[in-house]
């Protein structure tokens, strides 16, 4: 079969293109690599900032959207993308299940989370160390750990810790968080968050699970140790976007080079959500990537016919 436009992902974006895609009567395919709808929505506690739904969770929101999707009968593939062709005006993507075709692509990959990259990070992932406070946080009650990083995704990750540690070091390498306002305010609000500024983690410590963090002050370039049994890792994000290396052009740190209509440098790709280059990325603007890219996909296809 011959599709109007393959979606590559099914976060936020994905699936908002989804929906847009069907609304607009084209014969889209979404193909997801996990067996679930969400992408990294699914991973927060809380969307508060998501117009009209205060409070929901990620998990829930991420629902809602496959829902809307389901409900107007888009058609989903669980399959991992190995590589893209593209061949006179059909593009060819080649999965695990076979190669499918299709005159458009939206490239909504997302991003990951980035690592800190130091001594026992890799050794003790999953014994300790950690990057979705929401996913483990409930195996460290009324223990020690650690949350590294100065951004929202870090300040909401020592937040929620904190309802059930018994302490949260919050360790950021700057003397000033880059987060939220709102969240700066909570952090020096709960007692037991106690922040360690101007400090990186410099080693994991532990035999088969973390028992210690090594500290260096950066602005006193003094050396510690902090005790704790689970390390948070809130640093950032890379994009997912190496399947898509010298197929279109990318910035230096690796996303797509994209603008608000999604539309790449490679007539027929678009690149859409956090694997593009932009400003903000949060699922609002997710969501609106998603729709714009539809928007651009539609009139491609009536250019190109």
């Amino acid at each position: 079969m011959m599709y109007d436009v393959i979606i590559i992902g099914s976060g936020p974006t994905g699936l908002a293109a989804a929906i847009y895609g069907q609304r607009a009567r084209l014969s889209a395919l979404v193909l997801e690599k996990q067996p679930m709808s969400g992408g990294q929505i699914l991973n927060t506690y809380e969307v508060d900032n998501y117009p009209g739904l205060p409070g929901i969770s990620g998990f829930e929101i991420g629902q809602k959207f496959r829902e809307h999707a389901d409900k107007l009968g888009v058609e989903f593939q669980t399959a991992e993308v190995k590589s893209l062709q593209k061949e006179g005006g059909v593009f060819k993507v080649l999965t695990g299940n076979g190669i499918l075709e299709s005159r458009t692509l939206i490239l909504a990959t997302g991003a990951g989370h980035r690592k800190l990259m130091v001594d026992g990070e890799e050794e003790l992932s999953g014994m300790g160390v950690s990057y979705c406070a929401t996913c483990d946080g409930a195996f460290f009650k009324n223990k020690v750990t650690a949350v590294v990083g100065g951004g929202d995704v870090a300040l909401e990750d020592a937040l929620f810790l904190a309802r059930g540690c018994s302490k949260v070091y919050l360790i950021h390498r700057r003397n000033e968080f880059r987060g939220a306002k709102i969240l700066r305010q909570r952090i020096q609000e709960t007692p037991n968050i106690e922040v360690v500024y101007d400090s990186v983690v410099e080693k994991i410590c532990g035999e088969d699970v973390v028992e210690s963090v090594m500290i260096r002050n950066v602005k006193e370039d003094r050396r510690f140790e902090l005790e704790v049994s689970g390390v948070f890792i809130a640093v950032g994000i890379e994009p997912n976007s190496k399947l898509a290396e010298g197929f279109v052009p990318m910035d230096e740190a690796g996303y797509i080079k994209a603008g608000e209509d999604c539309v790449t440098e490679m007539p027929g790709v678009f690149a859409a959500g956090d694997v593009r280059t932009k400003k903000l990325r949060q699922v609002v603007t997710a969501a609106a990537d998603g729709a714009n890219a539809i928007t651009s996909v539609e009139a491609y296809l009536r250019d190109n016919r």
